[in-house]
């Protein structure tokens, strides 16, 4: 989850559509549900409650379309029925909810800059142990991109662990299975593709996976940012939390940063995106590089 409203597109988020002026009355006259304001307002209030996200106005369109789905598949007729429904059970659905409303742009080695400050860092102790957690994982680009860093700047001995997590439980599934279109991967040198990818044959062409020594180095789980329930035992040498915190509001910002320092170690270096700053948080971090901060 990479979580996930904001004027650039994320690494993980929930996806722009065009803005839809709000009216007092139905807003879907001709669409197969009607959708309101206070429709549109639950979703708002149960978003955020879930995951932290800030939907504004403009995205009434968009949040239209993914959640039809849902109802569709959960058989409801109507938005007010399926979010009462919503607000009174605790199942999968929620998940389901959180993960129709969340969308995954992503790349191999996206942001080129942040790879090549951690392979130097990751160089200053080449035998390790190198502990880095991934929070915006999404279909695992980023992860692989990680360990990929690793692989290459650490000895053939060196010790590295990845956590990956997402609170979008479907794309954490396609990461771990670390299975790609060609396509997906074709920004990779040739050097890179045959050292840590095998390509598909017979009903499998077109497709690429990830070696075996590329996917043990990762440990994928469902972490959601916003709750204060992390699963995590001992402190990061590095955090990965890209083009996450452009969707929570301040407030929610603040919360996350203080829990990512609580499982920093000091000196640990924070990942973020290129649309995000956390000048307000001097006392937690310090900027050393383009959206790169060390843990104080």
């Amino acid at each position: 989850m990479r979580q996930t409203s904001s004027p650039l597109p994320p690494a993980r988020g929930v996806a722009e559509s065009p803005a839809v002026s709000p009216s007092s009355g139905p807003l879907a006259q001709g669409r197969e549900f009607v959708w309101t304001n206070a429709d549109f307002s639950r979703v708002q209030a149960l978003i955020y409650q879930r995951a932290g996200i800030s939907l504004h106005d403009g995205k009434h369109a968009m949040v239209y379309s993914r959640l039809s789905r849902r109802l569709r598949d959960t058989g409801h007729t109507s938005f007010h029925e399926y979010l009462s429904w919503l607000e009174t059970h605790d199942g999968p659905e929620w998940q389901e909810f959180v993960n129709a409303l969340t969308t995954n742009l992503t790349a191999f080695f996206r942001e080129q800059h942040h790879f090549e400050i951690l392979a130097n860092l990751l160089r200053t102790r080449p035998a390790g142990p190198w502990s880095v957690w991934c929070n915006a994982a999404s279909t695992g680009e980023e992860p692989y991109s990680i360990v990929m860093t690793a692989m290459e700047s650490l000895s053939s001995n060196g010790s590295f662990k990845l956590t990956a997590s997402d609170i979008d439980s479907r794309v954490l599934a396609t990461a771990a299975e670390g299975v790609y279109r060609l396509d997906s991967v074709k920004g990779l040198s040739p050097e890179r593709l045959q050292r840590f990818f095998l390509r598909g044959k017979a009903s499998n062409a077109g497709f690429a996976r990830a070696k075996p020594e590329l996917r043990r180095s990762i440990d994928f789980l469902s972490v959601n940012l916003i709750r204060d329930d992390w699963p995590f035992r001992e402190p990061f040498d590095v955090v990965f939390c890209r083009n996450v915190m452009i969707y929570f509001d301040a407030p929610t910002q603040r919360k996350v940063l203080e829990r990512i320092h609580r499982v920093l170690k000091p000196g640990g270096m924070l990942f973020v995106g290129h649309a995000e700053n956390f000048s307000e948080s001097r006392d937690l971090f310090t900027l050393r590089g383009k959206t790169v901060y060390e843990r104080r």
